[in-house]
């Protein structure tokens, strides 16, 4: 077996209110510039100044870049760069969800190693850290706070870049439940949905180790206990907590072990059409576990497990199906859309999305390798 590697940021603030003591450890670091990267929603709502106003007690200066789109694109890294560069900052914070901490991961990793966000697609492309990044969380799903994975839309190609590079990985990550308890139904829905397909890829992966597997399957586990009550009712503040820390093992288990081509299907939708990538993952999760179920039944059965189902008496055979059975009903409990005809994918657009998720990093460590045929077929059942 091959040597695995763990990858994880170094220090992992997680629980209610403990943004502050996060405060505390970045005037430790000794920073003095630090630029903001955040979206517009948060801006407006006031927290992007709270921060800076934090920062400030701690003789921190900093600046704000709210212009993230909720798929960043590589316009906005560059935009990001120009404010960095302009007012000398010598450090990134990301305040938000999936998408401020991929867009501040372009703008650092380009900060240092110069060029064009587009020169890093891939794995391992750059050559050094990237500038030092915090990640503060206010979503329970993307696990981009803590991963080496940085999603980025070319607006020229319209696909999705995946970046998977060590240096992309913040030194310190956040996740301060407390932050999340104004999170719309339906983002809390959607988030909460990526982890879990986070959690199953990963376990399904080629490249599953017996760390990622215990991080998978406990994520699992505190998704389909706390998910639904964390969408019926946000101000539920132990559901939100028990989220923040299922969307990080579920980070911790695909930042290492890789995801599968829920993930590459996924990224084309999002790229192509600009669609919600948490919907995407959802609604694609158990069409592709059918197809994965030839191959990782025995996996998939612990996956039904996990999520509550009674498989002792089950065959493998069985324990995917009913793995399968599961998803969809959580899915239909949270309120994701039932296909992707809802999300106005067109039929004509199939070819190109399938040719394009099969060069997409992510579907590497799929369980079973699929034929351009069978990634089409797989959008359509989905649709």
């Amino acid at each position: 077996m091959a040597a695995s590697v763990f990858y994880i940021p170094s220090v992992n603030i997680i629980g209610s209110e403990s943004l502050g003591s996060a405060m505390d450890t970045m005037r430790d670091y000794g920073w003095r510039r630090a630029l903001i990267v955040t979206d517009t929603m948060l801006s407006k709502l006031g927290m992007a100044t709270d921060i800076q106003n934090a920062l400030k007690e701690r003789n921190i200066a900093s600046v704000v870049y709210d212009g993230t789109h909720p798929n960043p694109t590589t316009g906005n890294v560059a935009a990001g760069l120009t404010v960095l560069k302009d007012n000398n900052c010598d450090c990134v914070i990301s305040l938000g969800g999936g998408s401020p901490h991929d867009c501040a991961k372009g703008i650092a990793l380009v900060a240092a190693n110069g060029g064009d966000i587009r020169d890093y697609e891939g794995v391992d492309r750059s050559a050094k850290p990237q500038l030092p990044m915090v990640a503060i969380n206010t979503t329970a799903g993307t696990a981009s706070e803590m991963t080496r994975f940085c999603i980025i839309t070319d607006e020229a190609r319209h696909i999705k870049m995946a970046i998977v590079d060590k240096h992309v990985t913040p030194v310190l990550s956040v996740n301060d439940s407390s932050l999340m308890a104004g999170m719309p139904t339906s983002l809390t829905a959607a988030t909460g949905m990526d982890a879990l397909t986070h959690a199953i890829e990963a376990y399904v992966s080629v490249a599953a180790t017996p760390i990622t597997d215990a991080c998978a399957l406990k994520a699992i586990t505190m998704i389909a206990e706390n998910l639904v009550h964390a969408v019926e009712d946000g101000s539920n503040m132990a559901a939100r907590e028990a989220m923040a820390y299922a969307q990080f093992l579920a980070g911790m288990a695909f930042n290492n072990a890789s995801l599968g081509y829920v993930h590459a299907m996924a990224h084309q939708l999002g790229g192509f059409y600009d669609l919600p990538h948490g919907v995407c993952n959802a609604v694609l999760l158990p069409h592709v576990q059918v197809f994965n179920a030839k191959v990782a039944a025995a996996r998939l059965r612990d996956c039904a497990s996990a999520m509550g189902a009674d498989v002792s008496k089950m065959s493998d055979e069985q324990g995917a199906q009913a793995c399968i059975v599961e998803i969809r009903a959580l899915a239909r409990k949270v309120n994701i859309p039932a296909g992707l005809r809802e999300l106005n994918v067109k039929e004509e657009d199939i070819p190109v999305l399938a040719t394009n998720a099969l060069k997409d990093a992510c579907g590497f460590t799929n369980p079973v390798q699929a034929t351009h045929e069978e990634i089409m077929a797989i959008y359509r059942a989905a649709m």
